[in-house]
Parts: C-alpha cells; sequence; structure tokens
C-alpha cells in the first residue's frame, strides 16, 4: 500500500488523551532530588524504560538527555554494571540526536567494554544506529543483517530505524521508505520523534504524497496537544515538503527557527539540506548554497558522512566550489582514552583506573597503549607534559 493510512493511531490516542498527566508526570520526577532518596530507589526509578520513552513520546529532548544522564550517574555512583550498560545506550541516543557522534561513539565504546568486563554480551542497537548516522554501509549493513531476524521476531524497531537512517543518507530513499514504514505499522510508544523524519523524507523523494500527507496528519494530531519545538519543527518541515512557492519556504524557515537552540542538531542539519536542496530545483542558486553550506558544515562536523555528501553534491550542482572536506583528526584522543590518559598521569595504577571506570586493567594497558602511539611518547612519565600541549 502507498500510505499507512493515517498511519497508527493506538499510541497517538493514549498521547492524546494522557498528554497532560504524561507531562505533570514527567515534571514531578525531574524535579525530585534523587540525592537525598536512598541510592538503589533512585536508580530503579530512573533506570525505568518507561521514563525515557515517556519523555520520547512527549517529544521532549531536554528531559530524554536529562533522564539518560543521571541514570548514567546513579549506576556509576551505585557500581551497577548492567544497569550502567544499558544507561549509556540511552545517553548515546540522545548524544547522536544533538549531533555529537564523537561523543556518542566514545559512550558507546564505554558500554562495549563494560560487557567484556561484566562477561554480558556487547551492546547492537546502538552501534548499529551509531553506524547508520555515519553512513558506514559496510559495518552498518552486517549489524542490520545480524539482527534481522531476532528484529522481526519480537518487532524491535531499531533495526528498521538505523535502515531508514542509512538509505536515506546514502540517497537510496525507496529502502528508507520501505524501513520506516514496516517500522510504524508496529504502532510502538516513543518511536514516532526517530521515525516520522526518516518515513517523511523517504516519501517526499520517492513521490508517495499520500504517505507523506499521512505523516503530516499523524504530526498535526500532536501538536494539538504538544508544545515542543522538535515536533514542531518537524511538521513545519513535512509541510514544506508538501507545499510549494512562498509556502513552502515560510515553513521551512519555520523549522529552522523551531529547532534552532535545542539539542536536536541532526534535525537541524537535515532541515538546512532539504531546504537548500528544494531552493536549488527552484534555481534559486544563491539562497541554495546558503543553507547547504550551513547543511555541509553541520553534517561535517557531526561526522555524519553520508549526510554530508549529499550536501556537497547539492552544493556543487549550484556551481559551488566545495574544499575538501576534513574530520576529526584519528590522532586525537577519544574522550575515554583522554580520561584514562589523565588519570594515569595522576599516579594511579591500572587496577586503580580499571575500578574507577568499571573495566579491566587488561582494557586500561590496550587504551594506554593507544594514547602513547597518539601522543608519540613511551612511558607514563610523560604523560602529563603531553596532554598539556593537547588542544
Amino acid at each position: 500500500m502507498s500510505s499507512l493510512e493515517a498511519l497508527p493511531s493506538n499510541s497517538l490516542r493514549q498521547t492524546l488523551d494522557n498528554a497532560p498527566a504524561l507531562t505533570r508526570g514527567l515534571e514531578l520526577l525531574l524535579a525530585s532530588d534523587v540525592t537525598n532518596e536512598d541510592a538503589g530507589r533512585s536508580l530503579s526509578r530512573l533506570s525505568n524504560r518507561a521514563s525515557a520513552i515517556v519523555a520520547l513520546e512527549l517529544w521532549d529532548i531536554e528531559a530524554f538527555h536529562l533522564l539518560a544522564s543521571r541514570r548514567v550517574q546513579l549506576a556509576r555512583d551505585a557500581g551497577a554494571l548492567v544497569h550502567l550498560r544499558f544507561a549509556l545506550s540511552f545517553l548515546a541516543r540522545s548524544q547522536l540526536l544533538a549531533g555529537e557522534v564523537a561523543a556518542a561513539t566514545s559512550t558507546i565504546d564505554e558500554a562495549q567494554l563494560i560487557a567484556e568486563a561484566s562477561g554480558n554480551l556487547p551492546l547492537v542497537n546502538a552501534p548499529m544506529i551509531l553506524a547508520a548516522w555515519r553512513g558506514q554501509e559496510e559495518r552498518a549493513s552486517e549489524l542490520i543483517e545480524a539482527t534481522a531476524e531476532e528484529a522481526a521476531a519480537h518487532r524491535w524497531t531499531s533495526n528498521a530505524y538505523a535502515r531508514s537512517v542509512l538509505y536515506n543518507g546514502l540517497g537510496r530513499h525507496d529502502a528508507a521508505r520501505d524501513a520506516a514504514r514496516e517500522a510504524f505499522q508496529h504502532d510502538l510508544v516513543g518511536r514516532g520523534p526517530l521515525l516520522v523524519p526518516e518515513l517523511a523524507e523517504a516519501a517526499s523523494r520517492t513521490g508517495d504524497r499520500a504517505l507523506l500527507e499521512s505523516a503530516l496528519e499523524w504530526l498535526s494530531e500532536r501538536t494539538r496537544v504538544l508544545s515542543s519545538k522538535w515536533v514542531l519543527g518537524i511538521e513545519a518541515r513535512v509541510g514544506a515538503l508538501l507545499s510549494e512557492g512562498e509556502a513552502a519556504e515560510r515553513l521551512y524557515r519555520d523549522s529552522i527557527v523551531h529547532l534552532s537552540g535545542n539539542r536536536v542538531r541532526l534535525d537541524l542539519a537535515r532541515t538546512h539540506l532539504l531546504f537548500g536542496e528544494w531552493l536549488r530545483r527552484e534555481r534559486r542558486r544563491l539562497d541554495a548554497r546558503e543553507q547547504l553550506r550551513s547543511a555541509l558544515e553541520m553534517f561535517t562536523s557531526m561526522g555524519t558522512d553520508a549526510f554530508a555528501t549529499r550536501a556537497e553534491r547539492e552544493l556543487l550542482a549550484t556551481g559551488q566550489r566545495v574544499s575538501k572536506r576534513t574530520v576529526k583528526t584519528r590522532d586525537e584522543l577519544t574522550p575515554q582514552e583522554a580520561q584514562i590518559a589523565r588519570l594515569a598521569s595522576e599516579g594511579l595504577a591500572n587496577a586503580d583506573i580499571g575500578a574507577r571506570l568499571f573495566i579491566s586493567q587488561h582494557t586500561v594497558a590496550y587504551h594506554l597503549r593507544k594514547v602513547f602511539a597518539k601522543l608519540e611518547i613511551s612511558s607514563r612519565d610523560e604523560l602529563e607534559g603531553a596532554l598539556d600541549r593537547v588542544p
């Protein structure tokens, strides 16, 4: 079928009916002082996935990030490795939405090290989504394939979401549309903010107007009860995809205004890209260049290479010369390497560093070898001086 026939309505109905109560409950949770509570009770309450899902269902990115950050800190303080591993996965997803790809990479690396140290299975979904956003087709496809059977059996949406991101970035919009639509059939609460942008863009690029109209109707139902700048920005962008002339331009600019200054930098960059592509088709090359340059700079700085390539290709099509893109050097320390190096420079032994970071001393030694190579030093005695020279 070409549309979702108004898209699933169960979670939508629940959101419309319960939005005030959900909003109030989320406000109370965020306002609670967990420092005065029993650590186990606080961890149990904040480790409940329901609170993070409610934050997403309400399109409250700030609440989602705060809950993820608190959950990580509480798990660290309690030394709860299993909780910490999953808390880091949620934090990485928040970091990705903010375009903090390097930070998300480090967060996922830490979660994988904890899994190794504690004898648990490594994370799969978070690394898969990260690879999709980074445009790493081979790596993302490998992880997508590895989880396909289990995702289908349990109706998990992460697999389909990763496919939609990957294929939209690569310009394979038909595959992106099919993946996003497949996930939406399950009508799972809290997945809309991730899936609707992928679904709408893919529908627009494949000429599926009925599906695009259904996506806009789905969004409009939510903006009647929610005041989130995030959902307003996405609604305006989807409306622009359905519009022409001055109406389309106004909606694209509205989307940029709503999404600016929020943690959703990836969505802001996507609006700049789509607006620039539209302006180029309208033969407004100078205006298109402004939007496409913004998109290219943002995607390049974030490390989302497939989307950066799309922006670069569009910019070249306007006649604009494009300088060779530079990415963050691989010789720079990752956040975790920098943390381990700093602790080692303070005189902590590998076992002490491992205990503090919940990783094995062998893992600490492995990271220190990488640090030494990157800083071009040969001993711990040289660490302090070398770190002082790092920007």
